[in-house]
C-alpha cells in the first residue's frame, strides 16, 4: 500500500484535510507568514520517510500570491520525496491560453512551465477552462469533472421542468451532460465578448422556455459575474420558478457575489476548488479516485 502524505496551502485546507482522511495519509501542517512588503514564507513542520507528497492548493485570489505559495510548496516537497502531485482544482490563469491580440502572453504556458520546474510530478485539475491549453504542461495531467458531484446535490432537491442552461457555447457539451444526469432540458446561449472594450452581448437560440419551471445556470466558473448577470437578465423575462447559479469554481472577485445575489437568486451553489460561502460540493471522492488510479 503507498504511502501518501499530504501538504496543503491555506486557500485548500478544507479539502486536503478531506483527501487525507479518505487516503488514509498523514497530513503534514504548513505554516505560513506574510511579511509588512507582502513576501510570504511558508514552512513545512513535518518528515517524510518514503511516499509520495500530494500538494492540495487552488489558486484563487489572490491569484498570483497563491500560485507562488504553490511553487513554494512544490519544491519543498520535492525535497523530500521523488513523487509530487500537484492538485489544484482550479488554476488561474486558464483563459490567457492564446495571444488574442498581437503582444500578448500565453500566461498559462508560463505558469505549466513553472509548475514543472518547480518538482511537479504529476498535476491534477477540475473543470480546467481550456482543454487546448493542457498540452502546455509536459508532465502527466489529469481534467476531472465536478459533474456527477453536482448531479448527486440536484437529484436531492425538488426541482419543477428544470431548464439547464451554459451561459455560453464554451461550456455546452458540459450543461448538456449535466442535464441529461437530472433529466432536464438544455440550452446554451451564444456569449460574443469584444476583445478590446470587454463589451459583453448575449444571445439566444430559438427555444420553448417551460412556464414556471426551475433555471440553473450552469458555467465552469463565475469571476466578476457579468456573463451570469447577463444571462439572468435575458433570461429573468420567462418568468421562471427559481434561480439557481451554479459553478465548479465560485472565484466571486470584486462585488460580484453581491450583485449576482441582488438579482434574486434562489440559491448560488459552487465546489470547494475555492472554499468559501458557496462551497456545496466537495471535490475529495473524485480526486481521491484519480490519485489512486495513477
Amino acid at each position: 500500500m503507498e504511502n501518501y502524505y499530504v501538504v496543503a496551502n491555506s486557500s485548500s485546507e478544507n479539502l486536503a484535510k478531506n483527501i487525507t482522511k479518505k487516503l488514509h495519509a498523514k497530513y503534514i501542517k504548513t505554516n505560513i507568514r506574510i511579511f509588512p512588503d507582502g513576501e510570504s514564507k511558508l514552512t513545512i513542520r513535518g518528515s517524510v520517510k518514503k511516499g509520495t507528497i500530494i500538494v492540495v492548493s487552488s489558486t484563487g485570489p489572490p491569484v498570483d500570491s497563491n500560485i507562488l505559495r504553490t511553487l513554494l510548496l512544490i519544491s519543498k516537497s520535492r525535497e523530500m520525496s521523488q513523487k509530487v502531485i500537484a492538485v489544484i482544482p482550479y488554476l488561474g490563469y486558464a483563459k490567457q491560453d492564446k495571444e488574442f491580440l498581437k503582444g500578448e502572453i500565453i500566461t498559462i504556458s508560463v505558469i505549466a512551465k513553472l509548475l514543472k520546474a518547480a518538482g511537479a510530478t504529476h498535476l491534477i485539475v477540475v473543470d480546467f477552462h481550456s482543454v487546448d491549453a493542457l498540452n502546455f504542461f509536459k508532465l502527466p495531467v489529469k481534467n476531472i469533472s465536478a459533474i456527477p458531484e453536482f448531479t448527486g446535490y440536484f437529484q436531492n432537491l425538488s426541482l419543477k421542468n428544470p431548464l439547464v442552461v451554459s451561459p455560453d457555447l464554451f461550456w455546452q457539451s458540459n450543461a448538456k451532460t449535466f442535464a441529461r444526469s437530472i433529466n432536464a432540458s438544455v440550452i446554451s446561449l451564444n456569449k460574443q465578448r469584444d476583445r478590446k472594450t470587454g463589451k459583453l452581448v448575449i444571445k439566444s437560440p430559438p427555444h420553448k422556455f417551460p412556464k414556471g419551471g426551475d433555471l440553473i445556470l450552469f458555467d465552469d466558473m463565475v469571476s466578476s459575474g457579468g456573463t451570469i448577470l447577463k444571462a439572468i437578465k435575458f433570461l429573468k423575462r420567462k418568468n421562471f420558478r427559481k434561480v439557481f447559479v451554479v459553478c465548479t469554481h465560485p472565484v466571486f472577485s470584486g462585488d460580484a457575489k453581491r450583485k449576482i445575489k441582488d438579482a434574486g437568486i434562489a440559491r448560488i451553489v459552487g465546489s470547494n476548488s475555492i472554499e468559501g460561502e458557496f462551497s456545496k460540493i466537495d471535490l475529495s471522492d473524485i480526486i481521491c479516485k484519480a490519485i489512486k488510479n495513477w
